[in-house]
C-alpha cells in the first residue's frame, strides 16, 4: 500500500530506481540536491536544476511547470552522498504567485518504475514561503528511506540553499531563476487553466492523466498504474504492473499505451473558457456513430467542449497538441529505458570474466539486444497507433478552422469578411516533432497578445540543414512580420487594431509594400532617429495615460478623440538609430505595453544587438521568439519537447494577403 506521509514521517525504500512525481496548482521550479551525512551540499555540482538538469543518479526537468517527474537512481549517486533533497520554488520575476499560501498545496509522490506509489506527501501549512524542501531520500545503515520534510523558506531559493550550507547559494539561486526565465521565454503560451468542471470529451487519443500528469486532481492520492504496452493494469490502485515497467524520467504515459476509447485515469480535463468558469460549457455536438469494438473512433471537427464552434476547435487543437507531446514523451522514454536496460545487462555480462568470451557471453549479449529491440518495437507500435489517430483528426480539423486559426492557403480566407467580434486566438505558425513529421499542430496564441513577438533575423541554419545568409534572413524575417501583422489586422473588428512601423534605414520597404499600398498603417513607416523618437514618444505617452486612467479608476477621463484601439509597433533593424533613451522606451513598452493595449513585434538579429550588453536581456526574455525559417526552438508547456516551428506565410504568387488587407482598409474607412 502507499504510505501517505505527514511532516517528519519516514518510510523505507525497497528499490533504488525511482521517480518523484510533483503536482502543483501553478508552475514551480523543481531542484534536487545531493548532501553528505550531515546534509551539507558541497558545491553547485551537487545540485541538479533547470540549468544543469542531470547529476550522478539524478535528472530534473528543464522548465517551470505545474507537473514534474524527477528520475532518481540511488545506486548511481556517489558514495559520499547520504541524502537527496527535493526542493520546490516559485519562479521569480513573472506574473505568477509569490507565495505557496496562495496556491493549492503541492503533492509529491515517490513511485517505482512500475508506476506504483511507494509514498506520497501533501505539503500543507505553507503561507508566506516561496521555496520548500519537500522531502528527502536518506541513507541509514546501508538502507535508503524517504522522509516528508515540508520545511518552507520565505526568502526563497537563496535562503533555502544557504540553510543547506551551500557556499554559492545566492549565485546558484540566481542562475536557476535565469535558466527558468529563459525556458519560459522559449515556451509556447500555455492553454487556459483547467478547473474541475466540464470534460474535454475528445474522441481522439487522449492521455490517461493522473495528478502528476497535468490532469485535474483536487484530492491527491494513488492512481491506477498504466502499463506502457497494454492499457490499465488489473488490480486497481496499489497493485503493481504484472510485467512491463514504465520508464524513468518520462513524461506522463499517453493513451498511446491504452485503449483509444478508454476513460482517463485521473479524472476529467476541463478546457472551458477561463472567463466563463461559473458554469460548465454545453456539451459538444453529436459526433460520428460509435465504432465497432477494436476499431478506432472516427474523429470529428469540434468534438471538444466549448460555448461555440470556434472555442471547441480551439480546445481541440490544444488537446491534439498535448496528446502528441505526451505520446512522443512516452515513446522516447521507452526507447531510453530499453537502451538503459540493455546497457545494464551488457555491463553485468562483461563484469563476469567467465562470460566475456565464448558462446555463453555471445548468447547473453544477443539476448540483451533482442529484449531491447522488442521493447522499442512495442513502443513504436503504440506510437504509430496514436499517430494514425492524431493524423486522422488533423485531416478533419484543419479544413474546418476559421480564418484566425487557418493557414493562408486555407479556402476560408477566400470567404473572408471583416469580423464583428475578436476571436479567442490567432495562428502564428505550425509545430511538429521528428517522430510525427506529417502531423502539423496549429500554434494558437490567445488574443489580445500577452507578450510581444521577436522575429529573429540573424543568420541561422534551418531544421532541414540548409543555411540562410543574413541578407536573405532579414528579408524573410520582415515578410514574416508583415504576414503576422496582416493576420492581426484581419481578425480584429474594424478600427480596433492599429499598426505602426519603425524602419530607420528603410531596409524593409519591399516586404512592407502590402501594408503601405493598402493603407492599413496608421502612418508611413518612421525613418531615421527622428522617426524612432517620435513613434516611441507617442506610444510611451499613450501607455502612461491609459495606465493612469485605469489605475485611478477613471477610464472615461481620457482625452477626447483618444484612440482606444489595440496598438502594434513593428520595429525593424534594431538597434539602428536607437539611442539609450529609445532603448529604455522600448523596454518600457515591452514590460508595460501589453497590459494597456500596446504590443511589440521586434525584427532583429540578437547578435547585432549584443552591444548593449545585459541591458537588453530582460527585453528578449519577455518576447516570444519566432523564426522566418523552420527551427526547433519552441517548447510545449507540458513536457518541454523542442518543437520545430514553421511560420505561417503566404504561398508564393498568392494575392490573398492584398485581398484581405484591402477589405480591412475599406472597413476601416467606413468605420471612421
Amino acid at each position: 500500500m502507499t504510505a501517505e506521509l505527514v511532516r517528519g514521517q519516514n518510510h523505507p525504500l525497497s528499490q533504488a530506481r525511482l521517480e518523484i512525481r510533483i503536482s502543483a496548482g501553478t508552475p514551480i521550479v523543481a531542484v534536487a540536491a545531493l548532501g553528505d551525512e550531515n546534509g551539507r551540499i558541497h558545491g553547485t555540482e551537487w545540485v541538479a536544476h533547470p540549468g544543469a538538469p542531470t547529476q550522478p543518479g539524478l535528472e530534473v526537468p528543464r522548465q517551470a511547470a505545474a507537473d514534474h517527474r524527477l528520475a532518481v537512481d540511488l545506486d548511481a549517486v556517489p558514495e559520499a552522498v547520504h541524502r537527496v533533497s527535493v526542493l520546490l520554488a516559485l519562479p521569480v520575476g513573472g506574473t505568477g504567485p509569490v507565495r505557496f499560501g496562495a496556491v493549492a498545496a503541492p503533492f509529491v509522490a515517490v513511485t517505482g518504475l512500475d508506476g506504483r506509489e511507494v509514498a506520497s506527501y501533501t505539503i500543507t501549512g505553507l503561507e508566506a514561503e516561496s521555496a520548500v524542501v519537500a522531502l528527502e531520500l536518506y541513507r541509514r545503515q546501508g538502507a535508503w528511506k524517504v522522509r516528508a520534510v515540508g520545511q518552507g523558506y520565505a526568502g526563497g531559493l537563496a535562503d533555502l540553499l544557504t540553510d543547506q550550507q551551500l557556499p554559492q547559494a545566492h549565485q546558484l539561486a540566481g542562475s536557476i531563476h535565469d535558466a527558468v526565465s529563459q525556458g519560459l521565454a522559449r515556451s509556447v503560451q500555455s492553454p487556459p487553466p483547467r478547473t474541475a468542471d466540464g470534460d474535454r470529451s475528445r474522441q481522439a487519443a487522449a492521455p490517461a492523466l493522473g495528478p502528476d500528469q497535468g490532469g485535474t486532481a483536487p484530492q491527491p492520492g494513488p492512481v491506477p498504474p498504466v502499463s506502457p504496452y497494454g492499457g490499465q493494469t488489473p488490480g486497481g490502485p496499489g497493485q503493481p504492473a504484472p510485467q512491463q515497467p514504465s520508464y524513468p524520467g518520462s513524461a506522463p504515459d499517453p493513451d498511446a499505451v491504452t485503449q483509444p476509447s478508454a476513460p482517463t485515469a485521473g479524472g476529467p480535463i476541463d478546457y472551458s473558457h477561463p472567463r466563463r468558469q461559473n458554469a460548465a460549457p454545453p456539451p459538444p455536438p453529436p459526433t460520428a456513430p460509435p465504432a465497432a469494438p477494436g476499431q478506432p473512433v472516427q474523429p470529428v471537427a469540434g468534438d471538444a467542449t466549448g460555448w461555440s464552434m470556434e472555442e471547441r476547435l480551439y480546445n481541440q487543437v490544444w488537446g491534439m497538441f498535448e496528446d502528441l507531446a505526451r505520446t512522443t514523451a512516452a515513446y522516447r522514454s521507452a526507447v531510453d529505458f530499453a537502451e538503459s536496460r540493455m546497457d545494464k545487462e551488457l555491463e553485468q555480462v562483461l563484469s563476469d570474466p567467465r562470460s566475456r568470451i565464448g558462446g555463453q557471453g555471445d548468447a547473453a549479449r544477443e539476448a540483451a539486444r533482442a529484449r531491447q529491440a522488442q521493447l522499442v518495437a512495442k513502443a513504436r507500435e503504440a506510437l504509430d497507433r496514436d499517430l494514425a489517430q492524431l493524423a486522422a483528426e488533423a485531416d478533419v480539423v484543419e479544413p474546418a478552422l476559421p480564418p484566425a486559426y487557418a493557414r493562408w492557403d486555407n479556402p476560408a480566407w477566400h470567404a473572408y469578411r471583416v469580423p464583428m467580434e475578436l476571436p479567442m486566438a490567432l495562428r502564428l505558425g505550425d509545430l511538429h516533432l521528428p517522430e510525427a513529421d506529417r502531423i502539423r499542430i496549429p500554434m494558437l496564441v490567445r488574443l489580445p497578445l500577452e507578450r510581444g513577438l521577436w522575429i529573429d533575423s540573424g543568420p541561422a541554419g534551418s531544421s532541414d540543414g540548409s543555411f540562410t545568409d543574413s541578407h536573405t534572413m532579414s528579408r524573410l524575417a520582415m515578410e514574416t512580420a508583415v504576414a503576422h501583422a496582416a493576420r492581426l489586422l484581419a481578425v480584429y473588428p474594424a478600427g480596433e487594431f492599429t499598426v505602426h512601423v519603425i524602419d530607420p534605414a528603410g531596409s524593409g520597404a519591399q516586404p512592407l509594400v502590402p501594408l503601405v499600398q493598402t493603407g492599413v498603417l496608421a502612418a508611413p513607416p518612421a525613418l531615421g532617429a527622428a522617426g524612432v523618437a517620435d513613434v516611441l514618444g507617442r506610444l510611451t505617452q499613450r501607455v502612461d495615460l491609459v495606465q493612469m486612467a485605469v489605475r485611478g479608476g477613471a477610464a472615461d477621463s481620457l482625452p477626447p478623440g483618444f484612440d482606444t484601439s489595440q496598438q502594434l509597433l513593428i520595429v525593424n533593424d534594431f538597434p539602428h538609430a536607437f539611442d539609450d533613451r529609445a532603448v529604455n522606451q522600448l523596454r518600457y513598452l515591452a514590460d508595460e505595453g501589453p497590459a494597456f493595449g500596446v504590443h511589440l513585434m521586434m525584427v532583429a538579429d540578437r547578435e547585432q544587438s549584443s552591444g548593449y550588453g545585459p541591458l537588453l536581456d530582460p527585453l528578449w526574455r519577455s518576447l516570444l521568439r519566432l523564426t522566418p525559417v523552420a527551427d526547433d526552438h519552441l517548447a510545449d508547456p507540458w513536457v518541454g519537447h523542442a518543437w520545430t516551428y514553421e511560420p505561417s506565410l503566404v504561398p508564393p504568387g498568392s494575392q490573398v494577403l492584398q485581398q484581405v488587407l484591402s477589405q480591412v482598409a475599406t472597413a476601416r474607412t467606413k468605420f471612421t
